[in-house]
């Protein structure tokens, strides 16, 4: 099989159907880009579930009469609350944090805010005992033994807050590949048909190239060709794309968080995320040309 020719077919069909081979690659571009999204999502949200899993804490808030009474939490039924929490077997460490202690933390962490600090007061902030587990999963053994217990106002469990956090960053994920999955058949469609109205224009001279003994699959392999470069193009501009959007918008989005949302990292969008993008281009052209040809394409 001639190279030559092979190439030639390709970029006069490409040349010949201008307007929807753009149309082709902008949609293919625009479905990969939003497949890429979703990957950088799912990437983003197991960086967050390493960073803050481990670290998750079950605090529970003392009440007000053992904050103000026992500093040192030494009395009845403070004491008892403690040791119960430090002989579970659930329990990896204990930390007692008096209302003091948690005032000086919270003028810490609102330390940019100081209308509010100067707002607060020690004595609105109760004691608390702040629970390590050693398996961050099981923090129900701690809420559902100690959250009645006397002397207990509530029980916080970070957990909930991670996992309504992360429901929201999977429903924008889910919403991103269902709009991804819409792109993508848009552009099945358009390879469909350009395949179809290109093997139409050139029809007389596949009809000659079949006459003098030329193969079904010679004559058909620059219209596969065509629909695999032109997905391989929108797959490079997606990723662009993706560069692009980190860069101009995502970077200063993810700051506004201070940290809580880890940044998304142009390693990350090299390894795996546009490896990913390539091969899907590619499959989806290779696999929708070849069966437009077998279904629509007798020559």
């Amino acid at each position: 099989m001639r190279a030559s020719f092979v190439f030639s077919e390709v970029i006069t069909g490409l040349r010949r159907n201008v307007t929807m081979t753009i149309a082709m690659i902008l949609t293919t571009a625009i479905s990969l880009a939003m497949l890429g999204g979703g990957l950088l999502i799912v990437r983003t949200i197991d960086k967050m579930q390493t960073n803050y899993l481990d670290d998750v804490e079950v605090t529970v808030y003392l009440t007000q009469d053992i904050s103000a009474n026992d500093k040192p939490c030494a009395a009845e039924p403070c004491s008892t609350i403690r040791n119960s929490l430090e002989g579970n077997p659930a329990v990896e460490s204990v930390v007692y944090e008096d209302r003091d202690t948690a005032f000086e933390r919270f003028k810490r962490i609102f330390e940019g805010q100081p209308e509010l600090v100067e707002l607060a007061r020690p004595e609105s902030l109760p004691a608390s005992l702040h629970v390590k587990l050693f398996d961050p999963q099981r923090t129900d053994v701690i809420t559902q033994e100690f959250g009645g217990q006397p002397g207990v106002d509530k029980v916080d469990d970070q957990s909930k807050f991670l996992d309504n956090f992360f429901n929201v960053l999977n429903g924008i994920r889910n919403l991103t590949f269902v709009v991804a999955l819409l792109q993508a058949f848009a552009a099945l469609l358009l390879i469909s048909n350009t395949i179809q109205i290109s093997a139409f224009t050139r029809r007389t001279e596949v009809g000659i190239m079949r006459l003098v003994g030329a193969t079904r699959w010679y004559t058909q392999l620059p219209f596969l060709i065509e629909a695999v470069v032109a997905g391989l193009i929108g797959a490079i501009l997606s990723i662009g794309l993706l560069v692009v959007g980190k860069v101009a918008f995502f970077d200063s989005l993810i700051g506004v968080t201070g940290g809580i949302i880890p940044q998304t990292t142009l390693l990350d969008l090299a390894w795996p995320v546009a490896p990913i993008l390539l091969g899907v281009s590619v499959l989806i052209s290779a696999v929708t040309g070849y069966v437009t040809l077998r279904l629509y394409v007798r020559h």
